[in-house]
């Protein structure tokens, strides 16, 4: 395919997000770039998306290859164009920053559709949020942002975690363990956040934060405005066990999504355009959580993760946990204001 580089939308420590013209007209394709020689996460999702071909609501790639510029050689994934942005974009933008019930209901629907395509295909997403959730201009759903998608079963090392802590399900905070039920478990989350605006947990101690998902029983509240039925759609996506959390299969018949089929697949009509901005990244975090104890938390949102290495301790769970969030180690978890911005 040819192609044009347009507008810069984004910068990020692995490259940048830019508009690009194929052919004439306006921009068609957005084009995600790095040098060649830190192509890994880039050339990940391009690997995962060339084997999720087909479903209507992952986002589609168009093909990659290598372009010289300024003198660097640089790798180029081109992939469709969604012109309403984010659903994070939209939400901030709604009327009370939040969705109402029926277009949470056909978004968590296009979500699942698209879950079950990817956990069929035998991988796992690993970073669902709604910054990687896409609008395109006719209101179909995309699932984007594949760069820490992987195989299910595939084995991490023993220190990674993958994701953003706010959506982590209990599993992978406390064991490493990122199956297809870690996704389900952050579509509830984000569910959770059309519902109320606010995300599903509020704290900014991230240490506090992991104990308070991968200790005990407690879970995401469910927001008020959330019908009985939603609220029983999130009991089911926030199962604390794994092996008997709902599938996104077994989610796509509950009535709260199944009740709702006037949109024919997934599409909500919106009339907006979307202005490109830059929403929080999607890094690595390499950590390897024991069994602990809980602790108390500040209450507080909590921003995504980032990566840093652990410190090792030879003490307790707790003080070994304590350590590793020591100012010594504690690393800026404010978003980077060059940080990835979302495929367009």
């Amino acid at each position: 395919m040819n192609w044009v580089r347009g507008e810069t939308v984004g910068h990020g420590s692995f490259g940048k997000v830019s508009l690009a013209v194929a052919g004439s007209g306006p921009p068609s394709v957005v084009v995600k770039s790095c040098g060649a020689s830190s192509v890994g996460s880039l050339l990940n999702e391009k690997v995962v998306l060339d084997e999720l071909q087909g479903c209507p609501e992952i986002v589609h790639c168009l093909g990659d290859g290598y372009t010289f510029e300024n003198g660097e050689r640089v790798y180029n994934v081109l992939l469709e164009f969604a012109s309403l942005g984010a659903l994070s974009e939209n939400l901030k933008s709604s009327e009370n920053r939040r969705f109402q019930e029926g277009e949470i209901r056909r978004y968590s629907r296009a979500l699942l559709r698209g879950l079950k395509f990817i956990h069929r295909a035998g991988f796992v997403h690993c970073d669902i949020k709604l910054q990687n959730v896409l609008l395109c201009g006719d209101g179909r759903v995309k699932i984007a942002d594949f760069g820490l998608a992987k195989r299910a079963g595939e084995r991490s090392s023993g220190c990674e975690l993958r994701g953003t802590p706010m959506y982590m399900s209990p599993e992978m905070v406390k064991g490493g363990e990122q199956g297809a039920p870690a996704d389900v478990w952050a579509l509830g989350c984000a569910v959770v956040e059309m519902s109320s605006g606010a995300p599903a947990w509020k704290y900014s101690d991230v240490a506090g934060l992991f104990m308070r998902i991968g200790v005990g029983d407690e879970v995401p509240g469910f927001p008020g405005e959330l019908s009985d039925q939603g609220r029983d759609f999130l009991e089911k996506c926030f199962i604390k066990d794994p092996i008997k959390r709902w599938t996104a299969e077994m989610l796509l018949n509950h009535p709260f999504v199944a009740a709702d089929h006037r949109d024919g697949g997934g599409t909500v009509a919106l009339s907006k355009e979307y202005s490109p901005s830059a929403p929080s990244p999607s890094p690595r975090c390499p950590f390897d959580f024991p069994d602990w104890v809980s602790e108390e938390e500040s209450p507080l949102a909590a921003p995504p993760a980032a990566y840093f290495p652990s410190p090792g301790s030879e003490h307790s769970p707790a003080s070994r946990l304590q350590g590793m969030f020591s100012h010594k180690f504690f690393p800026n978890w404010a978003p980077d204001p060059d940080g990835w911005v979302n495929v367009r």
